[in-house]
């Protein structure tokens, strides 16, 4: 009896244990979603309290700047009208450091801050050294050349009495570091002291001369504190809520992110929208695969075919021309009316007359298409390759000397790469909280669901089985009281078919 009762209570206790699992997984099959969401909302958004808010503040993402130079093997056939022919140098690749100061939260859900960028030189993962030697255009006298060739014949024929003064030519053979960081130069002292709107710099002249150890503009974002759907959109950089660079309304508008986070419960709909200082414009990325990073998902995201498209092709794009080629963007406007161009490296999806004019060339998606990997759930990148190539417009300038009988040809001056990807310790943290344990809690529910209902069906069994043994105990108890009785009749109906002494005998027996 004591063993019948103790059953019943482990069936009970089971019973009540199964219940309240399967009750829980129905509860978090029902909240859980919802409760992820409210938690990335939270954490995601500029907020001091929230998780992503110090990988916002100090990237702790380790980025890279590789330089590719096009050191030109052909600079005296070039002056004679011969094509272009130049070999790819490098990488040379820089350590950049990102960090965020003055940041100022407003009243109206944004906040406003200064990036800082520096740049270290990292010789264990270059090709080369900053002291190694390239010919390339001199961007002084080719490009002032071309912004001169429509003033009046006296003023070309005074640049290049001052070219030849001071000892300018049309290509430069300088050092990397010269290029990247600034060298001297007496030209331009004199174009900035005689033409001061046309080249408004002193001193040093060099490509990347003005991103070392300097911030990007004021950027006022929305934080998403208040209004979540505005989360990380840029409200104004410098002040501006459009820029005058272009053409069109449409191509002044500063669209999307500052280009770190995005917002979260991504879709292949999806687009990436940006703005980019350094290209004076919004750009947009567009969805191309799922993947994984270190396991985790991610989305990936790349450059439309339309990105650098002519107005003619894309009319859109109408605003940021005029526009020589389909395939590279004039950036002349922002960049005080030098002929520069911005392109994909070796003109990757342009028109091919570009890459056909300058020999050297091998464009390929594989090595020069851009590429950024978000996870999706939170809006956060995780691995992101930007690739873009500067060159220069040149031409013969009837008037100034030094250009020679160059044809007209988009030259190649540079391309670079800015890689980075999450790792180390961010990256474990990253993955611990934001897929493993969302993947665990997931899993979960459906496992306490299914156990619950194993747990449930115990006492079911127990008790079906408890009624087939009474039922079969009871069955076992009217069958013998019938055979006794049955028994007991034909007994009694011998007795009385039978003579009296067999009975009596049967009797004494």
């Amino acid at each position: 009896m004591g063993s019948r009762v103790r059953a019943r209570w482990v069936v009970a206790a089971l019973g009540c244990t199964g219940l309240l699992c399967a009750v829980l997984g129905a509860v978090m099959i029902v909240t859980l979603p919802s409760i992820i969401k409210q938690q990335v909302y939270k954490n995601v958004r500029i907020d001091p309290s929230s998780l992503s808010f110090g990988m916002w503040k100090d990237i702790p993402v380790p980025f890279y700047l590789s330089i590719y130079f096009f050191d030109v093997i052909n600079p005296k056939e070039i002056l004679q009208g011969k094509k272009p022919e130049v070999q790819e140098r490098g990488p040379y690749v820089y350590r950049e450091f990102r960090h965020k100061s003055n940041i100022t939260f407003n009243s109206n859900d944004t906040v406003s801050f200064l990036e800082y960028r520096s740049f270290q030189f990292q010789p264990d993962r270059s090709r080369g050294s900053e002291s190694d030697y390239i010919v390339m255009p001199n961007i002084l006298v080719l490009g002032a050349a071309v912004m001169m060739e429509n003033k009046p014949m006296a003023l070309k024929l005074f640049m290049t009495l001052a070219f030849s003064t001071l000892g300018e030519r049309a290509f430069m053979n300088r050092t990397v570091g010269d290029i990247m960081w600034g060298y001297e130069d007496p030209l331009v002292n004199v174009i900035s002291k005689y033409f001061p709107s046309m080249f408004p710099v002193k001193g040093k002249f060099g490509l990347f001369a003005g991103l070392n150890n300097s911030d990007s503009g004021l950027f006022t974002v929305f934080t998403g504190v208040k209004n979540f759907s505005r989360v990380h959109l840029v409200d104004k950089w410098n002040g501006l809520s459009k820029v005058n660079f272009w053409h069109s309304d449409q191509c002044n508008m500063i669209n999307g992110t500052s280009g770190q986070m995005w917002a979260p419960f991504m879709t292949p709909e999806s687009s990436l929208e940006f703005y980019s200082p350094e290209a004076c414009r919004s750009m947009k990325l567009v969805y191309q695969e799922e993947g994984v990073f270190e396991g985790i998902p991610t989305f990936r995201f790349k450059a439309p075919n339309t990105l650098f498209a002519s107005g003619t092709n894309y009319p859109p794009n109408e605003g940021f021309c005029p526009c020589l080629r389909s395939g590279i963007q004039n950036i002349s406007t922002c960049r005080f009316n030098a002929p520069l161009f911005l392109s994909h490296p070796h003109f990757y999806n342009a028109d091919p007359v570009l890459a056909e004019a300058v020999r050297g060339l091998h464009p390929n998606e594989t090595e020069h298409s851009l590429f950024l990997d978000i996870h999706p759930l939170t809006g956060i990148p995780m691995n992101c390759s930007v690739k873009l190539q500067l060159s220069l417009y040149i031409k013969s300038i009837k008037g100034i000397g030094q250009t020679g009988q160059i044809e007209p040809v988009v030259l190649p001056l540079l391309w670079f790469e800015e890689r980075g990807a999450m790792e180390g310790e961010p990256l474990h943290t990253f993955y611990i909280q934001l897929v493993l344990l969302p993947r665990v809690l997931h899993y979960a529910q459906y496992v306490l669901l299914a156990l619950g209902c194993v747990l449930l069906f115990i006492p079911v069994v127990y008790q079906i089985r408890s009624q087939e043994k009474c039922y079969l105990f009871w069955s076992g108890n009217k069958k013998g009281s019938q055979d006794k009785e049955a028994m007991q009749a034909y007994s009694e109906s011998l007795m009385a078919s039978a003579p009296k002494g067999t009975v009596l005998q049967e009797a004494r027996l």
